[in-house]
């Protein structure tokens, strides 16, 4: 009964996901925005490349 009750009061693991969770929704976010700011460069350089 005492290791089920440590088990509820231990709040490091749950921490620990937590900042796993927010960094991996940070990461999908740095992802994306890259990809889409990628895009929008390379069109942008071929805009400038065609009318020089």
């Amino acid at each position: 009964m005492r290791a089920f009750q440590r088990l509820l009061s231990d709040q490091l693991g749950v921490t620990s996901v937590e900042y796993a969770l927010i960094a991996a929704l940070i990461a999908v976010a740095a992802i994306a925005s890259f990809a889409l700011t990628g895009t929008r460069l390379s069109t942008t350089f071929s805009i400038v490349a065609n009318k020089l």
